[in-house]
């Protein structure tokens, strides 16, 4: 989420506990033609519900105000648009999809008189646009008239046939400007990611379509941060120039993503943010194979597994190697500075999801966004449709916030069952994932039916297949829900006292005389006992 990109060194490692992910698939990378986004939000202590923002039509005169995403203050009103669209999380009816990335860039640039925030702007360009370039129109329209509040951003915007890039930043409260801006489109059949680094860069040399603000390279003239010729402009290196952490703990997740269809390797130093002379990483390549909802969501899942970024076989891994690790990202040891790596999978996310856009469905069909309200990893995607008007209680559960526990909300069902994960990875994670797969599984496999069901009503009887398909949506996070809370105390139950119960046919085993089974006491990885004793010596060994 939100944080400040800052040249100092350590400064600038800590900022970077706090942020998010996009991946991008544009329709030709795709297995079925879908345009397909991402989005981790993330933050420690944020609780957020699955949003939800009714369309109508409005009279004249009327107002909306802008509550900032941050600290939900209010910066003031503006005009109401006379037609907004309905909004359900972070797609809307048109199947307008919009995610972002912070990335700060110079702090100097930040308005702190502008009135619009980068999470208020997000959802009025979804309240306010069938496509994407109409939003990046409406988006950069309203930042040019009443000012950019937030550090500089990265969004993600995109919809059934295209994705774009818009980067934009503030002028510091400067008279004659309020943003500069610019916005790119990934060419058809390549990916795309950001994740807290601008990533646009000397982009007269990209072979697509790029549209900026006026004053994008006339600004940084006036301020003295470029000189050279207009074409040899680049964005991120004048306005956000990424510094150890922007490629460590930001850029590397992008090096990780495009890994998986690409062999990356030439691009690594860059990713690993010690070489000052690395070669930039692309804004998008071609994947070597077609991506589809599961591998996306695999992608969001990613920990460096398998690349030299790896957070296993290290100690910090624990005795059963959770690929986690806590924040602050950076920490002292007797004097001197060390890091711990940020992957795409984090336990501080808040909700994370996969947009797919479909062009060959009607729009209310074609378009889901699959949603969890925690960590990529530790949650199932629920498929909820574009068309969908309420929440599903889960995802929206009243008098529940970050500090209020319920069982009925699925932000703390899910992270009731990760927190019980985490410390005990290995143990306890292989329960949650073939729950997860399965669950996921079965959505995917039911989606095609439910979907055909409400084609052939939609052309007759529009609001029954909407209706269908809000029923369904609903249904699908009530089973998700059910299967998580039976997950929490089955972990409970199976994994009790570091300990492991016996199971056959999905039943814990008995003694003949009705007692628990005897339990497996795993212990240890080989890995964590080699490195204790390293550390201890001799003073737990057991005499001769």
């Amino acid at each position: 989420m939100k944080k400040t990109l800052l040249s100092v060194f350590l400064l600038s490692m800590t900022s970077y506990a706090l942020a998010c992910t996009n991946f991008i698939a544009t329709k030709g990378a795709t297995t079925d033609g879908s345009v397909l986004v991402t989005y981790n939000a993330d933050d420690y202590g944020l609780f957020t519900n699955l949003c939800h923002y009714a369309g109508g039509t409005h009279q004249k005169g009327d107002k909306y105000e802008i509550i900032d995403y941050d600290t939900h203050e209010s910066h003031g009103f503006i005009p109401q648009a006379p037609v907004t669209y309905n909004v359900i999380g972070n797609i809307n009816e048109y199947q307008v999809s919009i995610g972002e990335t912070t990335y700060g860039g110079r702090k100097e640039m930040v308005d702190k008189k502008g009135q619009i925030d980068y999470g208020a702007l997000m959802y009025l360009g979804l309240q306010r646009s069938k496509t994407a370039r109409e939003a990046i129109k409406v988006m950069t329209s309203l930042v040019e008239t009443y000012g950019y509040l937030s550090s500089g951003e990265s969004f993600t915007i995109a919809d059934p046939n295209e994705a774009w890039i818009l980067e934009m930043q503030g002028c510091g409260g400067d008279a004659k400007n309020k943003v500069v801006w610019v916005a790119v489109r990934i060419p058809d059949g390549m990916i795309s990611a950001h994740a807290n680094q601008s990533r646009i860069g000397q982009f007269s040399k990209y072979n697509t379509e790029v549209i900026t603000s006026k004053n994008c390279i006339k600004f940084a003239r006036s301020k003295g941060w470029f000189k050279g010729k207009d074409a040899d402009f680049n964005w991120k290196m004048v306005y956000a120039k990424p510094d150890f952490g922007g490629r460590r703990w930001c850029d590397a997740r992008v090096w990780s993503f495009f890994n998986h269809f690409k062999d990356m390797s030439q691009w690594l130093p860059w990713a690993l943010g010690k070489d000052p002379n690395a070669e930039d990483m692309p804004l998008w390549i071609e994947p070597n194979k077609k991506l589809d909802v599961a591998t996306m969501a695999a992608c969001m899942r990613d920990h460096y597994e398998g690349t030299a970024l790896a957070l296993d076989n290290d100690i910090a891994a624990g005795p059963w190697n959770a690929p986690y690790r806590p924040t602050p990202l950076a920490f002292e040891v007797d004097g001197k500075k060390y890091f711990n790596e940020r992957p795409t999978s984090t336990q501080q996310t808040a909700f994370s999801y996969i947009a797919q856009l479909r062009s060959f469905l009607p729009r209310e069909i074609g378009g889901v966004i699959w949603w969890g309200n925690d960590d990529g990893n530790m949650v199932a995607y629920v498929p909820i449709y574009c068309g969908v008007t309420t929440q599903p209680e889960c995802f929206n559960t009243p008098n529940v916030n970050a500090v209020t526990f319920s069982d009925k909300n699925a932000f703390w069902v899910c992270n009731w069952v990760a927190n019980m994960v985490y410390p005990r990875y290995a143990l306890l994670f292989p329960s949650l994932k073939e729950v997860r797969d399965n669950l996921e599984a079965s959505f995917l496999k039911s989606q095609p039916e439910i979907e055909a069901k409400a084609k052939a009503l939609y052309g007759t009887d529009k609001a029954a297949a909407l209706a269908l398909l809000s029923d369904y949506s609903h249904a699908k996070a009530s089973e998700m829900m059910d299967s998580w809370r039976k997950l929490a105390t089955y972990l409970i139950v199976k994994f009790n006292d570091m300990a492991v119960k016996p199971e056959k046919d999905g039943k814990f085993l008995l003694t003949p005389a009705g007692m628990g089974a005897t339990v497996a006491r795993p212990g240890y990885s080989e890995y964590f006992k080699k490195q204790l004793v390293k550390q201890t010596g001799d003073r737990f060994a057991q005499p001769e």
